[in-house]
């Protein structure tokens, strides 16, 4: 029965992760941190990458669960976000920065010891929130949104793969999303597009997947040991990059119409919705106040 528990936790913890990285907004990364599990995953994929085979064989077990959670709502989120961009996007953006802005008080609550007596690294948050917009204008595409994922050239490939690697070190990061940082390079909405293809049978876009696959493992096995260690090494100052890499994330969200195949104008206070901010705020509140109830269980259990 434990075996069992420890299945589902490990597979819903992936679930989670999935849900955050499929959307522009908060990333996987940040849902691990909220949910308490972050330095286990951060250990498990350091473990499993560049450990011993000793290493690699006690990470194995937890990294197949929360892939097959990751892997499966991963599907099942871009299946439902490509039929729904093009109708709801003002929507599916207000629940994106609900998400954001809920993020940024958890996560400075759940840090704020180790954020006591630092004020002056606030400039790494100051950098984070300038260097979302900066990474835009730097965008080497400027029609990204009508990118032809089954025709690929040697260029396209090169950019996949690249973008792929910033993809992943996002993902991995807390604070801004993988999504996010493919809204950014322009690629988000073909990718999403790409999966859902996939999945109902067109293979033609298999090719592309399989080159930004390359470049996610890539950019994993670099990032997970640069991650380590800055949160080692420098803990405040990564925490406050976070939070400026989350308050950047706003602008690509607000931004994301422009981006469709078909641009629609970017959002405005007309086009935002109250409501559906409200129930990205929800999710978070809820996924952290899960969170405090298994701790305070796991408290009782150990007296």
């Amino acid at each position: 029965m434990n075996k069992i528990k420890g299945f589902f936790a490990d597979f819903f913890k992936g679930v989670s992760m999935a849900a955050a990285d499929s959307v522009p907004g908060v990333s996987g990364g940040t849902i691990a941190f909220l949910l308490g599990f972050y330095g286990q995953f951060v250990i498990s994929m350091h473990n499993f990458l560049m450990g011993s085979w000793a290493e690699r064989k006690a990470a194995f077990p937890f990294l197949v669960k929360l892939g097959m959670g990751w892997g499966l709502t991963f599907l099942v989120c871009a299946v439902i976000l490509s039929n729904l961009f093009h109708t709801y996007i003002y929507e599916i953006s207000s629940v994106f920065i609900g998400l954001t802005i809920m993020a940024i008080p958890i996560v400075i609550m759940g840090e704020k010891e180790n954020l006591k007596g630092h004020l002056p690294h606030l400039i790494f948050t100051v950098i984070g929130v300038a260097a979302i917009p900066l990474l835009m204008l730097l965008n080497p595409t400027s029609q990204a949104a009508n990118i032809d994922m089954t025709q690929l050239s040697v260029g396209l490939c090169i950019f996949l793969f690249i973008a792929a690697m910033f993809a992943v070190s996002a993902m991995v990061l807390p604070g801004i999303s993988g999504s996010t940082m493919l809204l950014i390079m322009g690629v988000y909405i073909p990718l999403i597009s790409a999966v859902s293809a996939i999945v109902h049978l067109q293979f033609a876009y298999v090719p592309a997947l399989i080159v930004f696959g390359l470049g996610m493992i890539t950019g994993m096995c670099f990032i997970v040991k640069i991650v380590r260690y800055c949160f080692l090494m420098y803990h405040s100052q990564t925490i406050y990059l976070c939070v400026g890499l989350l308050l950047g994330s706003l602008y690509p969200i607000v931004m994301g119409a422009t981006t469709l195949a078909e641009p629609m104008p970017a959002m405005t206070w007309e086009t935002f919705s109250v409501f559906f901010f409200i129930v990205g705020m929800g999710i978070l509140a809820f996924l952290e106040y899960m969170k405090i109830r298994a701790g305070k269980k796991a408290a009782k259990g150990a007296e």
